[in-house]
């Protein structure tokens, strides 16, 4: 049994693999077993691990399973006490692992955590997929302890303390091997985006604590598969954030919150159109909205089995206020200006 696995998940990723894998095997192949699982990929990932990364352990699927299910399927064929999902366009740097596995080590009751998240464009910058620790408002908007929306905060130290958090980035994710199983790991189904928002708030209502640990930091490309602006994003983005508030919230919320996001989304749709012209942003909402209506039902059993085994009505990291509210209105752009 491996005590760490760190698992790529690849999918034509060879330009990344051979820029940043270099820095993983570096700074954590003492402490760590390394894999590639790969996503039937068509470029020459295959040939540059055989070649040039011989080390590594290799996963091939036959056909692209999506991030969710992807690592579902790996890590099944994987025996750790501990898992590292890790995505190919990370730079990791010297003693990064260290602080993540002596945390969990020294906390039974913590089954996931995460790095500081920086940007590898500017390094003095948090980057945009999980910063320091990520949040959800009363309405199911993520944000981060260094990015609200599309505003990145620069890296002052203002977030250099551990933090209990909702979720942590599916860039640089430990979880207890154990746990991740037993909560069913990544819904297959989302097939990419919000996956790990989605796990996190999971294992977070079965009464297990989420960290970000700044101690340890690492650097992120960020939009190597979908890039900001694309309309398959937006539609995933979407849809699967409906979905994981259809999962997750309690009996009393639930129609509150969908009530107030039919507006929300159709708002920003219309917003996507008229200021940002955006037509295909604008099709993807309403895509979206479309598509939780139809697979709705298909999550009842999963709706129900959530709400069984929480142990907590209440979660502290699920902010009670508007962030729509907090960030346009009050002008409220930074994470420690919040409520």
């Amino acid at each position: 049994m491996d005590k760490v696995a760190i698992v790529i998940l690849n999918w034509n990723g060879a330009k990344m693999l051979r820029q940043y894998l270099p820095s993983v095997l570096q700074y954590s192949r003492d402490e760590a077993t390394i894999y590639v699982a790969d996503n039937a990929s068509t470029d020459d990932s295959l040939e540059l691990l055989h070649e040039h990364f011989p080390e590594v352990r290799l996963i091939e699927f036959d056909k692209n399973w999506g991030f969710a299910e992807g690592y579902n399927k790996a890590l099944a064929q994987i025996d750790a006490e501990y898992y590292l999902l890790l995505n190919s366009d990370v730079e990791v740097t010297h003693h990064w692992l260290t602080p993540l596995i002596e945390f969990m080590d020294a906390h039974e009751d913590v089954a996931t955590c995460q790095p500081k998240l920086l940007s590898v464009q500017d390094k003095d910058v948090f980057e945009y997929a999980g910063a320091s620790g990520g949040f959800l408002d009363r309405y199911g908007y993520p944000f981060c302890r260094g990015r609200i929306f599309e505003t990145l905060e620069r890296d002052e130290g203002q977030y250099d303390y551990p933090s209990e958090v909702l979720w942590a980035t599916g860039a640089a994710l430990l979880v207890r091997a154990h746990i991740y199983k037993d909560v069913g790991g990544l819904d297959p189904r989302f097939f990419a985006h919000s996956e790990e928002i989605d796990m996190c708030w999971r294992i977070r209502l079965r009464g297990y604590k989420i960290f970000c640990l700044p101690e340890s930091q690492v650097y992120h490309v960020g939009g190597g598969t979908l890039p900001k602006g694309n309309p398959m994003k937006t539609f995933l983005n979407f849809r699967n954030n409906l979905t994981m508030l259809y999962k997750c919230l309690t009996d009393s919320e639930l129609r509150h919150v969908m009530h107030w996001r039919w507006w929300l989304d159709y708002l920003a749709a219309w917003e996507m159109l008229i200021l940002k012209h955006n037509l295909g942003d604008f099709k993807a909402v309403y895509r979206a909205r479309r598509a939780f209506k139809r697979w709705r039902k298909d999550f009842k059993t999963d709706r129900w089995q959530i709400q069984q085994s929480r142990v907590q009505k209440e979660i502290p990291e699920q902010r009670r206020f508007s962030l729509l509210w907090q960030y346009y209105v009050k002008g409220r752009k930074r994470f420690s200006d919040l409520p």
